[in-house]
This record gives structure tokens, sequence and C-alpha cells, in this order.
């Protein structure tokens, strides 16, 4: 249990150096008129992804470690951190937490994104049951999975509307 603590720990810690990033980005896409778009779920979005690291390790109190489901999650869980971090140095300085776009920005279309419109969510859908399944958290897997498809519903649009405007 305190190596699973441990884990879900050093994953907020990443979240805190994802927003370091998301800061400095953010200041680099203002000072070439970026414009910020989709505010208003925002909130819901860091409240739900803290919540979720928080659960994954008051559940795991209450359940086993299983072998033949942790490791492989713990696989899954990795995977999607490297593709996390594949898709923030792809779009190098415009990526971020919010959605901002700048005009002229180009479309970015390589990494990742050659095979996947949004390739960023896809990692904050493995890791939303990966992360809890690797202590058997199950509940924590399927309510996060469960509101985080409602939260992507409302933020790829804002994004993809976002993108059509600039």
């Amino acid at each position: 249990m305190v190596t699973y603590t441990l884990l879900v720990l050093v994953v907020g810690l990443e979240r805190v150096a994802e927003l370091v990033v998301a800061v400095r980005n953010k200041r680099w896409m203002f000072e070439r008129g970026g414009r910020e778009y989709g505010q208003g779920h925002y909130p819901f979005m860091v409240v739900l992804h803290t919540g979720f690291l928080a659960a994954c390790i008051v559940e795991a109190f209450h359940r086993p470690f299983l072998p033949w489901l942790g490791w492989p999650m713990l696989v899954l869980a990795v995977a999607a951190q490297g593709l996390r971090w594949w898709c923030i140095r792809t779009l190098g300085p415009q990526w971020n937490t919010k959605i901002i776009v700048a005009p002229g920005m180009p479309l970015v279309t390589g990494g990742p994104y050659r095979w996947f419109r949004h390739p960023n969510y896809v990692a904050v859908v493995v890791e939303g049951f990966a992360l809890p399944l690797i202590h058997t958290a199950w509940l924590t897997a399927l309510v996060f999975t469960v509101l985080n498809a409602a939260l992507l519903t409302v933020r790829i649009r804002a994004e993809d509307a976002a993108l059509q405007s600039a």
C-alpha cells in the first residue's frame, strides 16, 4: 500500500510539473495574441482530477493488490504518462491544460497527432482506469471514467470550436 501511495503521489507531482509547463506556455501564447476558450469547465476539471488522485489512495486502503490485475495496469499507466509527455513535447509551447489558441498557429499533425485527433485525452482515459486498478480501486476507476467522459465531451467540443475560430 505504501508503494501504491507513493506512485499516486508521484503522479500528483507530475501534474504539478504539467501546471508549471502550462503557465509558461500560457504566457507564450498570450504574447502571440492567444485567446482562452472554454473556461467554464476548467474548475470542474481541476476538482475531478484532484479528487481522482485522492480517491485512488483512499479506496486502495480497502482493496487488495492483485498481481494479475495490478502489473498490467501499471504498464498501461506508465504508457499513458509516456503518451501524455509525447503530446506535450509535440505541441511544444502550444500545449496547455487550458484551451488557448493564438492566431496563425498551425494545427499540429505530427507525433501522436498523426494518428489521433486528441491523443492527450487517450492518455487521460487510459490513466483514469489503469491507475486505480493497479490497486483494485474499481469504484474510483468507474466513477472517474463516467465523470471524465462527460467532461471530455464538453472539453473536446470547446477545443474543436476554439480551433475552428482561430
